[in-house]
């Protein structure tokens, strides 16, 4: 007689949790975060409220690990490496010029930026971080930080091959470079496009650069494209 199985909860418990995260996303992405409730995140997943509120005590928490989540299939699908933790790693290329693979990263968080299924639940959460402390603080902790590492791995090859001046403070240049993008992007001033990312690089890296590498950058033709473009292009 053939052994009688039980329903898998686990694999069950798997299949509710990302029906969950599919369907914050989507409701923030069509309705806004301000209309979004647990209860139509209960109903569009087919689930029960009380599962929801028994994983995440509120909304904000459910679409943090659903944008987290999100983030991870993104960064797998990228190429990331998966960590011991379970947790997808991703490094900004070292090619040997610092100029191009901080524009190839730029441009790629632009893109995201962009992206209507990443733009909506990233405006919620820092939003919602705003009002909510601790949402804020564990999407800062668990999202941005990490992502900011990778920036700060990079500059220190670059200092280590001589391309950034030694007493640079690697925190302050990043934040050079992702700064001007995440408030043109939050605030809506001007459209975030490729050029714009481009100049943002350019402008903060000859900031960065040690002075004979700046001297040579001020003897350029001003037509060459690699001088510092206009941030407003």
């Amino acid at each position: 007689m053939a052994e009688t199985r039980g329903p898998d909860s686990a694999r069950r418990s798997e299949r509710s949790r990302r029906a969950i995260y599919d369907a914050a996303l989507a409701l923030v992405g069509e309705a806004g975060y301000a209309r979004t409730t647990i209860e139509g995140i209960a109903a569009r997943a087919g689930v029960g409220k009380q599962t929801i509120y028994r994983w995440w005590p509120s909304k904000g928490a459910v679409l943090l690990e659903a944008f987290l989540d999100l983030a991870d299939r993104a960064a797998r699908a990228a190429g990331g490496g998966e960590t011991g933790g379970g947790e997808t790693e991703y490094e900004i290329p070292d090619t040997g010029d610092l100029e191009a693979d901080l524009k190839t990263v730029l441009r790629a968080t632009v893109d995201e930026m962009n992206d209507p299924v990443f733009e909506a639940p990233s405006r919620a959460l820092a939003a919602e971080g705003i009002v909510d402390a601790a949402l804020g603080a564990e999407f800062t902790r668990k999202l941005l930080e990490p992502q900011l590492r990778l920036y700060v791995r990079r500059l220190e090859a670059a200092r280590e091959a001589g391309g950034v001046r030694q007493e640079i403070d690697l925190r302050i240049a990043l934040e050079l470079l992702v700064g001007p993008v995440a408030h043109r992007w939050l605030l809506r001033t001007l459209p975030l496009t490729h050029a714009y990312a481009d100049a943002v690089v350019e402008y903060a890296l000859y900031g960065l650069a040690p002075r004979s590498t700046r001297d040579s950058r001020d003897s350029r033709d001003p037509r060459d494209p690699r001088s510092p473009r206009d941030p407003g292009s």
